[in-house]
């Protein structure tokens, strides 16, 4: 990058921040004002009972804003702050939505953070701000014309003006003032994220408990799907496979009583039970293939994705960069999370085109799955996308989908892990 786009980038770079900056603090001045006010006179009508069902919906205004606030901020600024709150219990009547939301921290963290923003917008985000503004001011030489054309005089605090020589000096204050302003806007912005992150994000306690809370539903969901895929191993092995060998065993025994009085007879039945062996055999290799395929283990996560690209019926860019290989166990839930993946686009999304990338950041293997089709995909409705979200979840994993109606769809899959076996090549191409 040349200088002129480094000098550029800081310069748009700056200019975003203060204005975000301004932007932030205009809703923390107002919204956060009204909503703290509003709370907090919700909470004191709890003794004459009308509370009990403004308290609530105080809190959804206030997490909105709160979540409003976290989005942007980790757009912005790359500071991750993720959601604090309980959930909600199911069928729960007004007084339980009541306790839900008085008994939750985060709740009361919320109102510190509408009260204490207030108090910080100014240094942090409004004076940058401020000095940009000053700045261009000065050196678009707003002051000189002021004193030049209308003969004003004390222009401001910052721009003493007697005489015209001292006018003049706003183009080198101007300057200075862009430069400081520019420069501090996005660490200032990034103090403000986090600041935020101290107030809103789940404390450590809260983000343990969370964890244990999560990781017992996903230990009951995979006991429950192992057991699921144990009775499918079952009834494959006892419909298929079983069945045949049965029968090539019942057509050898009447080969055998037919050996010496036909054998012509003897050997179709041979045939036939040559034929129902290589059926078996070929049902059990598909088995082994849905516990373990033989590619994933010969070519690893590369590969076998590569090999899932080539076979599907649509047209799939594919794009590896890892470093080396995950854990087997990691490895075979990214390759079936992979399949299902690109079996839902080939069944429900009408796509012209995928594209899956593989890639390894923070100790996290990232599957982004993205489709040209319709849209209107969403885990809740069950299906592939809640299987794969229960695949990962036994490995901690996560899954977010945006799929708008009309398209396109984005899943993004990721899986913390370590990496063995180093690879420094990375490797794209199209299936």
């Amino acid at each position: 990058m040349s200088d002129v786009d480094k000098r550029r980038a800081w310069l748009i770079r700056g200019l975003t921040a203060g204005l975000r900056g301004v932007l932030l603090a205009i809703g923390a001045l107002s919204a956060n004002i009204a909503l703290s006010v509003l709370f907090v006179v919700s909470v004191v009508l709890t003794v004459a009972g009308v509370g009990i069902f403004l308290v609530p919906l105080a809190a959804v205004g206030v997490r909105a804003v709160a979540d409003l606030d976290r989005r942007l901020l980790s757009q912005w600024t790359g500071v991750e702050l993720p959601r604090p709150y309980r959930e909600r219990p199911a069928g729960a009547g007004v007084w339980g939505r009541y306790r839900w939301v008085v008994t939750d921290p985060a709740t009361w963290r919320d109102l510190a953070w509408l009260v204490l923003s207030v108090q910080v917008v100014g240094p942090l985000l409004i004076a940058p701000a401020a000095l940009v503004a000053y700045g261009v001011e000065g050196v678009l030489g707003v002051p000189v014309l002021l004193h030049y054309l209308l003969d004003w005089y004390g222009y401001g605090a910052l721009w003493p003006m007697d005489n015209l020589g001292e006018a003049l000096l706003s183009w080198p204050q101007g300057v200075v003032f862009l430069t400081a302003g520019l420069t501090l806007t996005p660490h200032a912005l990034r103090w403000f994220a986090l600041f935020t992150r101290w107030l809103l994000a789940p404390t450590r306690a809260a983000a343990l408990a969370r964890r244990v809370d999560r990781l017992t539903r996903t230990r009951t969901e995979t006991v429950d799907a192992q057991a699921t895929e144990l009775r499918r191993i079952e009834r494959d092995l006892h419909d298929g496979a079983q069945a045949r060998l049965v029968a090539v065993s019942m057509k050898i025994g009447l080969a055998e009583e037919l050996m010496s009085r036909d054998p012509e007879a003897a050997l179709r039945l041979m045939a036939q039970a040559r034929e129902h062996s290589g059926m078996a055999l070929a049902e059990l290799r598909d088995l082994v293939r849905g516990i373990h395929p033989p590619v994933l283990a010969e070519r690893g996560l590369d590969g076998a994705v590569r090999a899932l690209a080539l076979a599907a019926p649509i047209p799939v860019d594919v794009a590896v960069d890892l470093p080396g290989r995950p854990l087997a166990p990691v490895e075979s839930a990214a390759y079936f999370a992979v399949a299902e993946a690109l079996t839902n686009v080939a069944k429900h999304a009408c796509a012209s085109r995928v594209e899956l990338r593989l890639s390894y950041r923070r100790d996290r293997l990232i599957i982004v799955v993205a489709d040209d089709g319709r849209g209107g995909a969403s885990p809740a409705a069950g299906g592939g996308l809640r299987g794969i979200e229960r695949r990962l979840a036994a490995f901690d994993g996560t899954m977010s989908v945006a799929s708008p109606p009309g398209g396109p769809t984005t899943v993004t899959m990721e899986l913390p892990c370590a990496l063995s076996s180093p690879r420094t090549s990375p490797s794209s191409g199209t299936a």
